[in-house]
Order: C-alpha cells, then sequence, then structure tokens
C-alpha cells in the first residue's frame, strides 16, 4: 500500500465533471487531502486551510480564474496555483503565468498526464528547497558554533 501524498490540493472549476474527473485522479495517485470548490469566491475564502497546490480554472462564471490567482499570489505567494483552461490561447497562458500561475494546462486528452508531470515536479523542488534549507541552516549553526569561519 503507497503512502498518502502530504500536499494539500484545491481543485477550483464551476464545472462539475471536471471537478470530478480532477478529484478522482488526484486520489488515484494517493493525493488525499483535496478540497474542491465550484467558484473562485470559495476557494478564496477558504485560503485559511493553506493549500500546497490550486488546480484553477480559468474561465468561470462570476470572477474569472485570473482574478482568482491574483488574489491567490497576494495572499500566499508560495502557493502553487495551476491554471487549467479548455482555452488554447497563449495570451491567457502568459497572462496566468505572469501573475505567478506556477503552470498553464489545456484540458485535452493529455491532462492527466500533464497533472502528474506538474505534482512531481513541485515535489521535486519542494524537496530540493528543504534540503537547501536545512543545509543553510546547519552552515548557521556550525559558524555559531565556531567563529573561526567567518
Amino acid at each position: 500500500m503507497q503512502s498518502q501524498n502530504p500536499f494539500k490540493i484545491f481543485i477550483v472549476d464551476d464545472d462539475a465533471f471536471c471537478v470530478n474527473m480532477h478529484e478522482q485522479y488526484l486520489l488515484n495517485l494517493n493525493y488525499n487531502t483535496i478540497s474542491c470548490f465550484s467558484n473562485g469566491n470559495d476557494c478564496l475564502n477558504n485560503l485559511n486551510q493553506n493549500p500546497d497546490v490550486i488546480f484553477l480554472d480559468y474561465n468561470m462564471d462570476g470572477i474569472t480564474g485570473l482574478e482568482v490567482l491574483k488574489k491567490i499570489k497576494r495572499y500566499d505567494p508560495s502557493i502553487y496555483v495551476i491554471m487549467v483552461s479548455g482555452q488554447k490561447n497563449i495570451k491567457i497562458a502568459v497572462d496566468a503565468l505572469e501573475y505567478g500561475a506556477f503552470d498553464y494546462i489545456i484540458k485535452d486528452n493529455l491532462v492527466y498526464d500533464k497533472m502528474t508531470l506538474i505534482m512531481n515536479k513541485i515535489s521535486l523542488m519542494k524537496e530540493a528547497m528543504k534540503k537547501s534549507t536545512s543545509t543553510f541552516i546547519e552552515i548557521s549553526k556550525n559558524e555559531l558554533l565556531d567563529p573561526s569561519l567567518e
């Protein structure tokens, strides 16, 4: 039995079918801490749950995915936001990345392969950051203990 993945994931999409498909796919990959929202405002109202990763639909009724992205990044720039869209529009992708999206993926027949690649990339990045932080802390401790290292 594989262990549970430590990420807290939000899925935000006004298409219930897409939400259910994305959630089931991530559950199959052993991501078990998933919250789903049918609109951007509900997502924003729950950011205090401190998600690690948010899969955010671009085209939703009411507040757009781009506006939600901007607010998420103002709240906590360290949240990995992946913009998901049915539109193959390079301008939308560029705008999303400029406003802090980690990646932009198209809802097509490769969407789940892309989700897997992105989650693996995020895992590797978080692991590398954890190692570099622990190395920095270890160096700092040594400097405190041995002033000749300065």
